[in-house]
Parts: C-alpha cells; structure tokens; sequence
C-alpha cells in the first residue's frame, strides 16, 4: 500500500526509482513483488486513509536489470494488510540456495541448512493453501446452498412467472379443497341434527 504524502500514486517501479535516487545505481538485484489478492473491504479502509495499492508496472521493472520475483505475501492481521514474514523469508532463502546451487556450494553446511529451511517452508505454504482453497471451496458451497438463484434451470428463470402463477393457483385450489371439506362436515352436522 502507498503512504499517504510519502508515496501517493507510486508504482513498484517509482519505489525503485526512489532507491536508486537516493542510494545509486547497483542497490538491488531483485523486487520480490506482492501479487496476492487484497479483500475489498480492507482497500477500503486503506483508501479512506489515503492509501492505495502499489501499482504493479512489471513492464517498466524489466528495463532496470532486475529479476523481479512475484509471490503471495499477503495476508490480514487485525485491521491491517500485511505481507506475510515466512513468505518473504522463504523467498530470500530461495535464492540464496538457487546462489549457491550456481556457485557449486550444494554440499556446503549453509546450503544444506537454508534448503532444508526452505523445503519445509514451502510445505507450510502448501498447507496454507490448501487450507485457504478449502475454506473458499466451503463458503462457495455455502453460498450456492443459501442462493437458490443458482441452482435455477433455464427453463425456471425464463417462465418463473408462469411457475409462480402455477403454484398460487395450486395454493388456491388447496385452500378450496379445505373448505369445500368443511362445507361438507358443516352440512353433515347439520343433516345429523334435523
């Protein structure tokens, strides 16, 4: 998210150019990006503080030198958006390990270390995602249960003026079966007394 009178309306590219403005050219190799998907409700909020969310300008970021790593980083704590620290964790190690894989140092004590770090990690990734997808799987299951628009056939939608003229006249004729019935017990009673 942007910061209100720091960075309004900066895209990844402008925070980079920022960098380089005041640090110099050479300062990052790699932008690890936030690609993940923020609820509305809290973009809201942001936005009614003055915040935004950073423009993803990918295009503008290849022409820098720089290897630009997309991950899912976001995650809510309390009221605010957060990126999530193992995630970005995670990242760096990885590339740490891709580093030393290069340089012939998979046999290295820091190596084995960070990998075995890293693969663990990314098997609590794989968990939070699942679980993530199960609990979406849930509330869409959820929400088609209690939304009968969506189990609606074509046909129901197209004559669903006919259906309900259909089922008021059934409710109808119901209602006069039940009180020709009493009109019957009624007379029988009557008849039974004479």
């Amino acid at each position: 998210m942007t910061e209100p009178g720091q960075t309004d309306d900066y895209s990844i590219s402008d925070h980079i150019d920022a960098l380089i403005e005041h640090v110099g050219k050479g300062i990052a190799d790699f932008c690890i990006c936030d690609t993940g998907e923020v609820t509305p409700e809290f973009v809201r909020k942001y936005n009614k503080m003055g915040s935004d969310i950073v423009e993803q300008d990918f295009g503008k970021l290849s022409g820098k030198g720089m290897k630009i790593i997309q991950k899912d980083m976001s995650m809510i704590k309390g009221e605010f958006i957060r990126h999530n620290p193992d995630v970005i964790a995670s990242a760096i190690i990885e590339l740490i390990c891709d580093d030393l894989k290069y340089k012939e140092k998979q046999n290295d004590t820091q190596y084995v270390l960070l990998n075995s770090r890293l693969q663990n990690q990314k098997k609590k990734e794989k968990v939070h995602t699942n679980a993530k997808k199960t609990k979406k799987h849930i509330e869409r299951k959820a929400e088609k249960k209690n939304d009968r628009t969506l189990h609606r056939s074509k046909f129901s939608e197209k004559y669903k003026d006919r259906v309900k003229a259909i089922r008021q006249s059934e409710q109808t004729t119901a209602k006069n079966r039940q009180m020709a019935q009493e009109a019957e017990k009624i007379e029988k009673r009557n008849n039974q007394k004479k």
